[in-house]
């Protein structure tokens, strides 16, 4: 039989049942094995350290008396103090008079006396809670921004729980409510049922409205939160969140429904009552590593659902397939990745909640299957790169035709080879030799609003082309420059449209799904096709022309520049007018960066006229994390794609603190174009280490359906170790 492991060594070197002691003076009575340590004692025994100025061994009772400045400090990185303790031989049960406790996350427990009945369970006497700063910077004390007494405080953290008994909470010393029993989540509990910290606010469309979320943990992996929302102008609405991870992924559920009547933007009712509700559902899981599955399901029975009960993050990506904003997106996929190869396959619908959506017309997209391989790693010393792709989209109704008309139906499959050979020489210029084929095969059918009526057509398109660039670099005594120019050739053939109908004048109408909008900027200035999708390319002969500047200080600000346009061998209709790509000479492009001081970036793009140098197109943009706050800045303007009229926002935000703890938020979207502001927010904050209160007012101007404008003050309270915001914006 073979002899036991030797005990492992803590460490502090100590096995188990081993103890070590060191005091100024120790004396030990030899009769009763009372032994008596003075002076700067400190005891160590299964990872707990104990130091006093007197600790009194009583063999007899087998226990431990400490007085004087006594301090405990645990395995789990507790620190416990007493003016006077009785604990157990192995320094873990116990009572204590004076006593406090400090955990991570700067926890505070103080207490009368206290009773540590186990390992897991502590009882406090006349005692007071509070995760706030109770010294100040000098070293004196001060009253905490917060705190909970109680006659009694019991932490039990086996069941992860701290109940009182008689508890008053205090804000600055000064009482505010009394609760005969209260209890919260242990602040040391990962996840715990319970009550979390309620939302309220005011508005003009639902009064005031007051959301107390419920908690519900089933396990490690799964869990509930319910959010009943009672308002005191419209009726209540229910809100739930289920979450739960699997070994290979997870799913999140949000769901809400009341029984009301509508309501505009003042909260008046009108027509008959009847069931809304919303569901937003996801989920992602792996497969294998290299194959992965998800879906998301996303519907309401209001298009203005989630703006009349304040419901947050209805428009979040939830999926490969990101809708538009003020829509939802149902979706289901799979993928697989590996190192030179990627297939995904995918269906989606879409629900459309602005006013002038019809979800007839929005297509039924499914499959949609995309695929890339590298087959060989070295061809004529570059990579060649075989992509497939084909789609079905189906329609019920057609856009903008009378009621009844069927809507078109399409369905594409692509092949396409891409080589591409990029080499860089001894005298830094780098040369980029592509190619790329392309067939495209289409069916159609209800052609011209014909139920029946189908078409299917074909194409194959060819392109070469050469790009070249020169790299210069010029160190200075305090920055790196680097200047490159660079030129792309591009010789393209075969790009004739897939005609689905002719218009008034007799002239061809042609497929265009997926190339609708063309956004021209530095981004794309070199692509082979500047078309986002496969309905819509370009042909002919085309010259790219670019100068790129860049420069790196070693105290680690930069700036870079883009000048760019694009030049053809002749007009082209392909491109709406206000792309800035239907001439032969495009627009000019030009897009800055920079970093003028840690904590700031800047960034500009826009897109000059070709003749007269009008801004046709411009985005803007900030972001500032200073010492007393940060904020952003974002501005856009272009040109509408009718060329009609235009689109021009800004939108801004950020906070500015005054002092330590008191500062400003402030948040504003402004519509340029219609002189209208859509939202503006302006709040106080409060904030010190454990409490950050906000009380924001907003106003919404721009009318959304029948709900008009609005205006509402939102409270969000943190305490720390206590939850979430109560409130959010």
């Amino acid at each position: 039989m073979a002899a036991p492991a030797p005990p492992v060594p803590a460490e502090d070197g100590l096995s188990p049942d081993q103890l070590y002691l060191e005091a100024d003076t120790v004396t030990r009575d030899s009769e009763s094995g009372r032994t008596v340590a003075k002076g700067n004692v400190q005891a160590r025994y299964q990872g707990r350290t104990l130091t006093a100025d007197e600790v009194i061994f009583e063999p007899a009772d087998r226990l431990i008396r400490a007085k004087g400045s006594v301090r405990i400090l645990n395995p789990d990185r507790t620190a416990q103090f007493a003016d006077e303790i009785v604990l157990d031989q192995s320094l873990s049960v116990g009572a204590a008079k004076g006593f406090a406790v400090r955990s991570e996350g700067e926890i505070k427990f103080a207490a009368a006396s206290a009773v540590r009945r186990s390992e897991t369970l502590n009882e406090l006497n006349r005692a007071i809670y509070t995760p706030c700063e109770i010294c100040a910077k000098e070293g004196r004390e001060t009253k905490p921004t917060w705190s909970i007494q109680a006659d009694q405080i019991v932490q039990d953290r086996e069941q992860q729980i701290v109940g009182y008994r008689n508890a008053v909470i205090r804000v600055r010393g000064v009482p505010v409510m009394w609760l005969p029993v209260f209890w919260h989540p242990d602040p040391q509990a990962e996840r715990r049922s319970g009550f979390l910290q309620p939302a309220l606010k005011t508005s003009s469309r639902r009064g005031l409205s007051y959301e107390q979320p419920y908690l519900l943990v089933f396990n490690p992996s799964a869990d509930l939160t319910v959010s009943p929302q009672i308002n005191s102008k419209v009726s209540p609405f229910l809100n739930a969140h289920y979450r739960q991870r699997y070994r290979s992924g997870a799913v999140d559920v949000r769901g809400g429904f009341t029984y009301d009547r509508d309501f505009d933007g003042e909260g008046d009712a009108f027509g008959d009552p009847t069931l809304r509700s919303y569901i937003l559902a996801s989920g992602a899981f792996a497969l294998t590593p290299e194959w992965k599955w998800g879906f998301s399901a996303e519907r309401t029975s209001d298009d203005l659902l989630f703006e009349k009960y304040d419901i947050g993050g209805a428009y979040e990506a939830r999926g490969p397939f990101v809708p538009d904003d003020r829509r939802l997106i149902s979706q289901i996929y799979a993928t697989r990745q590996t190192a030179k190869s990627w297939f995904s396959a995918g269906a989606f619908t879409i629900q459309g909640l602005r006013p002038e959506d019809d979800d007839r017309t929005f297509p039924q997209v499914g499959p949609f299957v995309e695929g890339r391989f590298e087959p060989i790693e070295n061809l004529a010393g570059g990579r060649l790169r075989v992509r497939a792709s084909g789609v079905a989209l189906t329609r019920d109704a057609a856009p903008g035709a009378p009621g009844g008309t069927p809507g078109l139906d399409s369905r594409r499959v692509t092949l396409e080879g891409d080589w591409r050979r990029t080499d860089t020489l001894r005298s830094g210029l780098r040369t980029s030799l592509f190619s790329n084929v392309r067939m495209d095969g289409y069916s159609l059918g209800d052609l011209d609003g014909v139920a029946g009526r189908s078409s299917t057509q074909g194409r194959a398109l060819a392109s070469v082309g050469a790009e070249v660039s020169l790299p210069l670099f010029r160190r200075t005594t305090n920055a790196l420059v680097i200047l490159e120019p660079a030129a792309q050739a591009v010789a393209a053939a075969g790009a004739t449209g897939i005609v689905v109908g002719r218009d008034a004048s007799g002239s061809p109408v042609y497929l265009n799904e997926d190339s609708v909008t063309v956004v021209f900027d530095d981004t794309n200035l070199f692509r082979l096709n500047r078309f986002p999708g496969y309905d819509l390319t370009e042909d002919g002969l085309r010259l790219d022309l670019a100068g790129r500047a860049m420069i790196l200080w070693d105290d680690g600000r930069r700036a870079n520049f883009v000048l760019g346009r694009s030049f053809r061998s002749g007009d082209t209709e392909v491109f709406s007018t206000t792309s800035g790509l239907a001439g032969k000479a495009s627009d000019w492009i030009v897009a800055v960066e920079a970093e003028p001081m840690r904590g700031v970036s800047l960034f500009a793009r826009t897109r000059l006229d070709a003749e007269g140098l009008a801004v046709r197109r411009a985005e803007a943009g900030a972001n500032l994390q200073l010492k007393r706050g940060s904020g952003y800045f974002r501005y856009l303007k272009e040109e509408a794609a009718s060329g009609s009229g235009r689109r021009e926002n800004a939108d801004l935000g950020g906070e500015v603190f005054l002092n330590e703890n008191w500062g400003v938020t402030f948040y504003g979207n402004r519509d340029i174009a219609a002189s209208a502001w859509v939202i503006r927010d302006i709040g106080v904050v409060f904030r010190d280490g454990c409490t950050r209160l906000d009380v924001i007012y907003r106003q919404e101007d721009i009318q959304v359906g029948q709900l008009g404008s609005s205006t509402s003050v939102n409270i969000r309270l943190t305490l720390a170790t206590l939850g979430g915001p109560l409130g959010t914006r």
